[in-house]
């Protein structure tokens, strides 16, 4: 599994449209993550994962939004699984082992908030 992050457009243009499905593009047997806002308080970062490409279980000391742009995913909190699939959203909250699984090919936005 790797991941790839795009560094050329942290942050998109603002006061400008933007399609989260055309903004970023999937990779063989990899994650792409590209940041569209990264501050002292949160981030909100799109996500590329091709099928079967996955988040191991971890924590994180924030709660989490996972928003699913297109595609499905498995998403497992605190061994609780859950099937999310494009419009839908799910918060793993904070200090709570979670982890992603591409059932497809996803997009996915996460934002955490730090404060």
């Amino acid at each position: 599994m790797g991941i790839s992050v795009d560094n050329s457009n942290i942050g998109f243009a603002q006061a400008q449209p933007f399609s989260m499905k055309k903004s970023i593009q999937y990779a063989d047997d990899a994650i792409v993550s590209k940041i569209i806002s990264k501050k002292e308080t949160g981030n909100v970062t799109l996500f590329a994962f091709d099928k079967g490409q996955f988040l191991s279980e971890h924590t994180a000391p924030f709660d989490a939004l996972v928003q699913i742009v297109e595609g499905t995913a498995q998403v497992s909190i605190n061994s609780e699984e859950h099937t999310i699939s494009e419009g839908e959203m799910i918060v793993m909250p904070a200090n709570i082992p979670h982890a992603i699984v591409a059932e497809s090919q996803i997009k996915m936005i996460l934002i955490m908030i730090k404060s």
